[in-house]
């Protein structure tokens, strides 16, 4: 179950109180002040991890609270700092501010970081208060509160192609023929409620990542059936498949999802793309009809026999090459 969007609630620790103490030993005359400093409270940190795939953690757990500091001691010893708390998160996850819709981070490499909600820093015990003129202060200064922020992360898939079409185009199926995937495969719309990734090997050493994105109808860019959610997932692809049912009108059909990326917009209408007309084997004579689709570069293919695919595929790592 994909999960790819979660709030949650973050606070820093508390910055560890200054001390108040002098120094006190016998034969030792105007011993002065050796109160320590306070400790800086722990933060709350989000580190991008290759082994997560989903934000389905944060759905149970929303709340996240770094560890306050200790106060200072006498003797001049400082407070001991909080602990951080370290969330991970899949790799491709935005961190937005929830008040604000600024965006923190883009977390789009493994190890990658952001601190979110920063531990108060400690206060000064009343050692780092002595002057010239004033040997014995009694002057200290209090932890600061730590930071508190509510965050959104929405996730965001990291493939080098997507696969887009109308419910049904057999995206499903041509994605478990080029690659390990196992997507749900069924006779009926809307069998993919959730992308799908899949590693293709177009050569030894040679390779790319797909996604299988689930169906796209019209008005998808206004939240019709499941297109809108998922539509985010192709922002961060270098090429697009528009993938193509040729026994269903396919020059409408691709009229239809050209309309819908253009308003979405974040520049997936500007995408290198290539069309697929799939379903070959369903056309007489296994001949496919040539449908204009302005211009665009057109593979007819078979997914269930496996027609053209390694055309397509070859085709499509050329594609994103060119668009590094």
């Amino acid at each position: 179950m994909l999960i790819d969007s979660a709030t949650v609630e973050v606070r820093g620790g508390r910055g560890g109180n200054g001390c108040l103490s002098f120094r006190r030993e016998k034969f030792v005359p105007r011993g002065g002040p050796n109160g320590g400093d306070g400790g800086d409270g722990g933060s709350v940190v989000l580190r991008a991890a290759e082994g997560r795939s989903t934000l389905l953690d944060f759905r149970y757990r929303r709340h996240y609270r770094a560890g306050n500091a200790q106060h200072g001691g006498g003797s001049n010893k400082r407070g001991r700092n909080g602990d951080d708390v370290v969330l991970e998160v899949p790799v491709g996850t935005l961190v937005r501010d929830h008040e604000t819709g600024e965006v923190l981070a883009d977390l789009d490499e493994p190890g990658t970081g952001v601190v979110v909600a920063r531990g108060g820093r400690g206060g000064r015990g009343n050692a780092r208060f002595a002057t010239s003129t004033d040997r014995a202060p009694r002057r200290t200064e209090e932890g600061e509160p730590g930071e508190q922020r509510t965050v959104d992360l929405e996730l965001k898939l990291i493939a080098d192609a997507g696969l887009v079409g109308a419910p049904n185009a057999g995206k499903s199926t041509l994605l478990s023929r080029v690659s390990a995937a196992r997507p749900r495969i069924a006779d009926f719309p809307f069998t993919t409620l959730s992308p799908v990734l899949g590693l293709v090997r177009v050569s030894p050493g040679e390779s790319f990542v797909m996604a299988d994105l689930p169906g796209l109808i019209e008005g998808a860019h206004e939240g019709r059936g499941l297109g809108l959610r998922f539509l985010k997932h192709t922002e961060r692809t270098s090429a697009l498949v528009i993938l193509l049912d040729v026994t269903d009108e396919p020059e409408e059909t691709y009229r239809t999802l050209m309309a819908e990326l253009e308003s979405y917009g974040e520049g997936l209408s500007d995408k290198p793309r290539i069309v697929a007309l799939n379903k070959i084997d369903l056309v007489q004579d296994g001949a496919a009809p040539e449908p204009a689709f302005g211009g665009e570069k057109v593979i007819p293919v078979s997914a269930v026999r496996g027609d053209g695919l390694d055309e397509l595929m070859g085709q499509v790592y050329r594609m994103i090459r060119n668009s590094e």
